[in-house]
């Protein structure tokens, strides 16, 4: 008889672990919502690793939250780098408890700019995970927040997704019934499917939009998924817990 593991998988765009209500950076109420929601994989969106010296709480924002939470395995990958004025090294993260055979950084193509006045670079984060000997591609991402940019980003998400054991995450910019998401629908499931009614995730003190996602290869056994009432950033967590 083959053992039977549940995982939990969270996607969060923690604002760079500013606390919403408080307006201060916060990885304590960072780590106590990820712990509240019993994650074991978190994809993050708008991270900082290097603030520059006059900003030290944006360094390290992704290995901060690992630390504070004892998961042993933590990347982070640019998607823009300012040296003179701001921001600097800002992107995805992604924690988790079991280990990363591999992680990358992969860039969205870039649209054209005179579509796009509030344009800055995206990226995708794509790590091989080894849970208990089953191992899985997770990619997390932060779309922009144009249609040029979107069409892009979901052009880069499928080039690189994986046919079997795949999930893919993040804060992506669009409500669900937006067409730029029908050809990852056609390929994945959405977690959304789960429920019944409606659940949306931004803001996270009065939510009016669902922007927020997870989705899986047709061959993941999805059991549940939720977007819990949390107000620790300006979004609420988003969590699905799938069978191994």
């Amino acid at each position: 008889m083959r053992d039977i593991l549940q995982l939990n998988i969270m996607s969060f765009n923690t604002q760079h672990c500013k606390n919403y209500i408080t307006g201060e950076i916060d990885f304590v109420r960072m780590a106590e919502a990820i712990r509240e929601c019993g994650a074991d994989i978190v994809g993050l969106n708008e991270m900082y690793n290097d603030g520059g010296p006059d900003r030290p709480l944006l360094s390290e924002q992704t290995r901060k939250l690992a630390d504070l939470l004892g998961f042993p395995f933590h990347y982070f990958a640019c998607a823009l780098d300012f040296h003179q004025g701001r921001p600097i090294q800002y992107g995805n993260g992604l924690i988790s408890r079991y280990p990363l055979l591999s992680a990358e950084r992969i860039m969205i193509t870039e649209p054209d700019l005179s579509l796009c006045p509030r344009y800055e670079p995206r990226c995708i984060l794509k790590a091989k995970i080894d849970v208990q000997g089953k191992v899985f591609t997770v990619m997390t991402s932060h779309f922009g927040l144009s249609p040029a940019e979107q069409k892009n980003a979901a052009e880069t998400v499928m080039a690189h997704l994986e046919k079997e054991n795949c999930l893919l995450m993040g804060d992506f910019n669009v409500y669900p019934d937006d067409p730029v998401l029908s050809p990852i629908r056609e390929t994945l499931r959405d977690s959304a499917d789960c429920w019944e009614g409606e659940k949306l995730s931004f803001p996270s003190d009065a939510p009016h939009c669902k922007i927020d996602y997870i989705f899986a290869s047709r061959d993941v056994k999805m059991l549940s998924a939720d977007i819990p009432p949390i107000i620790a950033s300006d979004h609420r967590p988003h969590i699905a817990c799938i069978e191994i």
